[in-house]
């Protein structure tokens, strides 16, 4: 295996899409998953210098009763409020894209995956060199979401509209995942792509 750094491919979607599944049947291949919302949850415990900086920010309302960062209570304050937003990103952002790039140039993969949700929003697609989406009818991504529980509807629905227009996010994809069948879809799909990415990277390390 070649020492470079493997191919980043940048797995997105809207809320309820399935970026969890498709991740998880990408790491049944074997391929490294970096996840940048649980990189943000590490960053963010008691103790860091992130969480430090959040509470300094926002005030003590959003720490839960063991000290951390109430996730609920800081996202209804960043929601809506594109000032509190973009104070929490600046916090959270820079320190991401260095803990993305360190963990990918540690691999010893042909690519890995990493996921982020709102890898275009947050302009976080200079971190990847390949764009996957995956996509799903709106009516679906409401009731997966409703599904899992910690989120009224009309709370699904605002992070929806929120979030980038599903063509404008398509139209920033280089592959996408239809995630509008069953399981026996996503695998077949994702076995096809995972070929793809290996031959990529093959060709990219031989460059």
């Amino acid at each position: 295996m070649s020492s470079a750094s493997p191919l980043r491919v940048g797995l997105t979607g809207g809320i309820g899409s399935g970026k969890s599944t498709v991740a998880m049947l990408f790491a049944r291949h074997g391929v490294p998953i970096i996840d940048t919302d649980e990189i943000a949850r590490t960053l963010v415990a008691p103790g860091e210098p992130a969480h430090r900086e959040i509470v300094s920010a926002f005030g003590h309302e959003v720490l839960d009763s063991t000290g951390g960062i109430d996730r609920t209570r800081l996202r209804q304050i960043v929601f809506g409020n594109p000032h509190e937003r973009r104070r929490l990103e600046a916090i959270l952002h820079p320190r991401i894209r260095t803990e993305v790039t360190a963990r990918a140039k540690a691999l010893r993969a042909a690519y890995c995956l990493v996921v982020v949700p709102l890898l275009i929003e947050a302009s976080f697609t200079d971190l990847v060199g390949r764009v996957l989406i995956v996509d799903a009818d709106e009516s679906l991504r409401l009731e997966r979401a409703k599904a899992r529980g910690g989120l009224s509807e009309a709370e699904i629905r605002n992070i929806m509209a929120s979030q980038l227009d599903r063509q404008e996010r398509l139209q920033k994809a280089d592959d996408v995942i239809t995630n509008n069948s069953d399981l026996a879809h996503l695998e077949r799909e994702v076995a096809r792509l995972h070929g793809t990415y290996l031959a990529l990277a093959s060709v990219a390390g031989k460059i």
